[in-house]
């Protein structure tokens, strides 16, 4: 079976690949232009810029002599991007020869709002009425606390402090790829779901407000008004309090959503109620590559295949056992052992060996992090000759599906299929499948259910 792969894309692919006339009213608002600015590689922003105020088309030509010969990689990058996000509108003239133009919407509101400045639909609320804001050290612990309770309930609701309602707009996020769940059975994380769970925590945040958004259709809501609302968050100042009456209906649903996921911060005052946001939700308008700071790292792992993680996360502690022998925890430290057992248990998870390896490194502890290797070549060796050892060819009997009537009967399809754990193989662009043998009478039963 091939393996799963969880891509983590930011707003701006998002937006992309919106139609033009969504694209054209979400460039409507100035903010949302300066998002898009932000977002840009160095080179675009340039020609933005110096494009903003020309209002004939500028020849293809002409635009690639802004640039040394070395830099023509970075041009076509810039300009592909550009034409993605339709910044730029490509063109041929009466001569046969391409031209790029700013999107007149685009340029008209990044005009306005550099030249005359742009108000948010809400100001912040006085001091006299908020009172106890939280300081913006402690905002920030709110907000990774947050997201940990959040993944802890996942894994382990058992070892999670408090219960979490999570609404069921996000629940469905999750079961789309991370969760299969049975009639009366517990949630059970996929294949892609301990996959997701050695993700730094800025990709799967993306990951998961990607998904988000993706899926906003099924609840009535239009996908352009969500990104709007959510790239217009992240202009808001951090830790400053903003009052919920100022919100729509569809926003406050939004926001109590983005409370789960620890993006804001909600409270309840005498006068009123309000939300504050956290650096997760003004990193929106960021790309992930812009918004990963290297956080500090807190495991250690010796050549005897010993694991030392300096933390007091119960988080940490549940993902270390995805793929380790977690032998005992201290109020700050977990130690275990990497073992052949421990590692087939994650290799039949799902989870690789390069996944394993990569999130070992990018969470060195400090004291090792800056060593070359900074984890033993021994123990990085090992994990992936054990890997090797379960990837020799095997012969499964299985069935072969294709010629689906719609989009929804075969992920309907995949998703019977995975419940019974008997997906083998899916091509969601051809939409063709492949299941094992013993599942194949579930999914043949469902499929006549859909005539």
């Amino acid at each position: 079976m091939p393996e799963v792969r969880i891509i983590a894309k930011n707003f701006m692919d998002m937006v992309a690949s919106m139609p033009a006339m969504k694209l054209d009213k979400l460039y409507e608002n100035g903010f949302i232009c300066e998002a898009i600015l932000r977002s840009l590689p160095p080179l675009a922003k340039k020609y933005v810029i110096q494009m903003l105020q020309i209002d004939v088309p500028v020849a293809a030509k002409l635009l690639e002599e802004w640039v040394l010969p070395d830099g023509v990689s970075k041009h076509r990058v810039a300009v592909d991007r550009l034409v993605q996000l339709r910044v730029f509108l490509e063109a041929v003239d009466r001569k046969n020869e391409k031209t790029y133009k700013v999107n007149p919407t685009y340029q008209r509101s990044l005009q306005k709002l550099l030249v005359q400045g742009g108000t948010l639909p809400r100001e912040s609320m006085p001091s006299n009425i908020t009172v106890r804001l939280p300081t913006l050290e402690n905002l920030e612990a709110y907000a990774l606390e947050q997201w940990e309770w959040f993944l802890l309930q996942l894994i382990s609701p058992a070892q999670a402090d408090k219960p979490l309602n999570i609404s069921s707009s996000l629940m469905k996020v999750f079961q789309r790829r991370l969760l299969s769940q049975r009639d009366k059975e517990a949630p059970k994380l996929t294949e892609s779901g301990f996959q997701f769970l050695l993700m730094d925590t800025n990709a799967q945040l993306w990951y998961i407000i990607r998904e988000y958004i993706s899926n906003s259709e099924e609840r009535g809501v239009d996908a352009a008004d969500l990104i709007s609302f959510m790239l217009e968050l992240s202009f808001h100042v951090i830790g400053e309090a903003y009052s919920i009456s100022t919100l729509t209906d569809f926003q406050r649903s939004i926001i109590n959503d983005l409370a789960d996921l620890g993006l804001v911060k909600l409270q309840q005052g005498r006068k009123g109620s309000w939300f504050i946001p956290t650096k997760l939700a003004t990193n929106l308008s960021m790309s992930l590559a812009d918004s990963s700071s290297r956080k500090q790292g807190f495991v250690v792992v010796e050549t005897n295949f010993r694991v030392y993680a300096y933390s007091t996360s119960k988080l940490h502690c549940e993902i270390l056992r995805l793929f380790s022998r977690v032998e005992y925890q201290l109020p700050n430290l977990i130690v275990g052992a990497i073992t052949k057992e421990s590692l087939y248990n994650a290799f039949e998870n799902g989870i690789t060996a390069d996944q394993i390896v990569t999130f070992i490194q990018q969470n060195a502890h400090p004291r090792v992090a800056e060593r070359i290797p900074c984890v033993p070549e021994n123990v990085t060796d090992q994990i992936r000759l054990w890997e090797a050892d379960l990837n020799r060819v095997e012969m499964t009997d299985a069935y072969y599906y294709d010629e689906f009537p719609s989009r929804d009967v075969f992920e309907g399809a995949c998703d019977c299929a995975r419940e019974w754990n008997g997906l083998l193989w899916e091509d969601s662009k051809k939409m063709h499948m492949v299941v094992k043998t013993e599942v194949h009478p579930y999914v043949r039963d469902f499929l006549r259910r859909q005539k």
